[in-house]
């Protein structure tokens, strides 16, 4: 569902504040934050492994209802909350994931994120 250049999902999880999943300004769209939650449920999935998998469903969602798509991706922010222990397995699902789109990325440590996650993408992708 649009409401203007704004876009919320009626598929992904529901913010966890008052933003759109994305926003369009003119042929880009900027993701909020999305974390490994699934829709209705507070439930987080447990281990890196299964919250990044479930961060790119997310996101595909996202992308998907806003009419843009996982092939679109020009820039990746990630965001961690334990980079030692966690790195090397969401490095390695995400080259799986990014093989054939390689956008920018920058990935980042954070001491916490709003709720009880260790990962969250912020996504800027191309749309027509």
């Amino acid at each position: 569902m649009s409401d203007s250049d704004n876009t919320v999902s009626r598929r992904a999880p529901e913010p966890v504040g008052a933003f759109p999943h994305a926003k369009r300004v003119g042929n880009l769209l900027f993701l909020s934050g999305i974390g490994p939650r699934s829709r209705g449920t507070k439930e987080i999935p447990v281990g890196i492994e299964a919250q990044t998998l479930a961060v790119f469903r997310n996101v595909r969602t996202v992308l998907e209802d806003a009419g843009s798509g996982w092939d679109r991706i020009v820039d990746v922010q990630v965001f961690l909350t334990d980079m030692k222990n966690d790195f090397a397995a969401f490095n390695a699902l995400y080259a799986e994931h990014f093989a054939d789109n390689q956008p920018t990325r920058t990935t980042v440590e954070v001491n916490c994120l709003p709720t009880p996650i260790a990962v969250e993408l912020k996504v800027i992708a191309t749309i027509d």
